[in-house]
């Protein structure tokens, strides 16, 4: 069985990498932004009350968040394990899920900023058909048109400028002390998220012992 958390800044990686190991492993990923959408239109009790939160522009509470995913591990599909992809974000968190369903591994993708700016900021999506392009990493072969058809590409608002280093901010206040408390539990397990998925994805198959 495996319960892994992975965390790490954003645009480090963690969302590609969870894809790739649902495949392998045959778990589910769990992303509370996911959670929130599907609760939202399931018009289920925590639904409500989630969605009247964002419709205020206020942050969905710990105990709220919290209980979202504990219904979700609790389906079938998590028998044998989960990927949490975005949650615990904050210590609160951590510190209450250890304590409702303590995980076997917590992941730690390790990479630079200004990497990550690049990857964030750098990103372009076609309007049409969202395929994905970085100006440093995977240009399109025309200037701001997609490969494919040729369609504008855009910049996503969170992935601009101010907003990355918003992001980025956050990220240092909420989430990066979960290293120090996933390493005083001695369940930590860090990986070079700077390299192409691939090699991310083997480091950790290896950290794993899979």
């Amino acid at each position: 069985m495996h319960k892994l958390v992975f965390f790490g800044a954003p645009g480090a990686g963690k969302g590609t990498i969870s894809k790739i190991m649902v495949k392998e492993l045959n778990i589910p990923q769990i992303s509370t932004g996911d959670l929130f959408r599907k609760a939202i239109q399931d018009k289920t009790e925590l639904g409500l009350k989630v969605s009247s939160i964002l419709e205020r522009g206020d942050l969905v509470p710990d105990e709220l968040t919290i209980a979202l995913v504990e219904e979700r591990v609790k389906k079938d599909d998590c028998k044998n394990g989960y990927i949490l992809d975005g949650f615990p974000r904050t210590m609160v968190q951590a510190k209450e899920w250890e304590r409702l369903a303590p995980v076997d591994s917590a992941i730690y993708f390790k990479i630079d900023d200004e990497l990550v700016k690049k990857r964030l900021s750098g990103r372009r999506l076609c309007s049409k058909c969202g395929a994905i392009y970085n100006i440093y990493f995977g240009k399109p072969k025309v200037e701001g048109k997609c490969d494919i058809d040729g369609e504008d590409l855009i910049t996503r608002k969170d992935d601009q400028e101010d907003a990355v280093k918003n992001r980025l901010e956050v990220y240092y206040e909420q989430t990066a002390p979960l290293l120090d408390y996933y390493k005083e539990l001695n369940k930590v397990i860090t990986i070079d998220a700077s390299v192409n998925p691939e090699i991310t994805f083997n480091q950790i198959k290896e950290k794993l012992g899979l």
